[in-house]
């Protein structure tokens, strides 16, 4: 049996195993696309390339030279079991984006070691986690009611776990829905740690700018807009996503942001929005396993192939 099983495994999740979409299934196919785009790429440089389930416990990593992280939009739902594989793996073979970046990003509080160091972040409040959890109090430290009416989204806040994707329990909250979803929050509390921030209401008409930076430099760039009625920008809540050529303080934010890492990422992925006061503020800094809308810029599939080489090479 050789020794490298391939050079490159892309990491996916169980869901996403499949080498080929059945018909209808739009979700399954962007992804494949997307390694398709990735592995032909990374071909045409030297590497082969193959999709692995992360958390396929009959993967010998060391057969590996890299492991690259891609859909494994699972791990928020595992956070224990993908810290400690993240550990035991990064052991065997290297880990892209490293191992640091992983542990560092996966948790929100992140932006705060962003704030300070002077990058204009949504503002947040951190509920750690078996802390006591009183809405009212939160209004008042993240920017309650007298900082604005609903139209400016100063009387909404939004609260999520620390650890979360996909907009898992991310509640939009004002005073009125508040008693109802307090006890759900409380109960979140017992096992995690929540974020807090404002409801920044531009997203409901300007959407979400999401820049795409590649080896420290911008690649490309989408806009993701909300359904009617919603404000999750994912596609898997009806999101819609389209094409965005991004100002030049919005290409220098996002750059200046992920210069801002602990350690230099390969790939990275920065989400703008327009904050109320109506300045351009980071909401995510996206390193793990951001979906990179390659599908939608296919030379950005050389870019990240060469930023790999560059690394591995380093």
């Amino acid at each position: 049996m050789p020794r490298t099983e391939a050079d490159v495994a892309l990491l996916t999740e169980s869901r996403y195993t499949a080498g080929s979409a059945p018909a209808g299934d739009w979700y399954l196919a962007n992804i494949l696309r997307e390694d398709e785009l990735l592995a032909t790429a990374l071909g045409e440089l030297g590497l082969t390339a193959r999709r692995v389930d992360w958390a396929d416990p009959r993967v010998d990593w060391s057969r590996f030279q890299v492991a690259l992280f891609r859909t494994t939009w699972d791990y928020f739902d595992r956070p224990a079991e993908f810290a400690h594989w993240v550990a035991r793996v990064a052991g065997e073979t290297r880990l892209c984006n490293r191992r640091e970046l992983i542990e560092w990003n996966r948790d929100k509080h992140y932006l705060d070691a962003l704030r300070s160091q002077g990058l204009p972040v949504v503002p947040s409040r951190y509920l750690e986690r078996g802390s006591r959890l009183e809405l009212g109090e939160l209004w008042r430290e993240t920017g309650g009611p007298e900082t604005g009416g609903r139209e400016t989204g100063g009387r909404e806040l939004v609260v999520k776990p620390c650890v979360s994707g996909a907009a898992r329990h991310t509640y939009r909250i004002t005073p009125e829905t508040a008693p109802a979803v307090q006890p759900l929050l409380e109960e979140l509390l017992r096992g995690e740690a929540l974020i807090c921030q404002p409801f920044q209401a531009n997203i409901l008409t300007a959407g979400e700018d999401t820049l795409v930076v590649l080896g420290g430099r911008f690649s490309h760039a989408v806009k993701k807009r909300p359904k009617p009625g919603d404000f999750r920008v994912q596609d898997d809540h009806g999101g819609t996503v389209e094409e965005w050529v991004p100002s030049a303080g919005q290409v220098e934010l996002a750059e200046r942001a992920v210069a801002a890492c602990p350690f230099p990422p390969v790939y990275g992925r920065v989400d703008l929005v327009r904050d109320n006061e109506g300045a351009w503020a980071i909401m995510e800094l996206e390193l793990i396993e951001p979906e990179l809308w390659l599908r939608n810029h296919p030379p950005a599939a050389r870019q990240l192939a060469q930023a790999v080489v560059e690394w591995l090479a380093r």
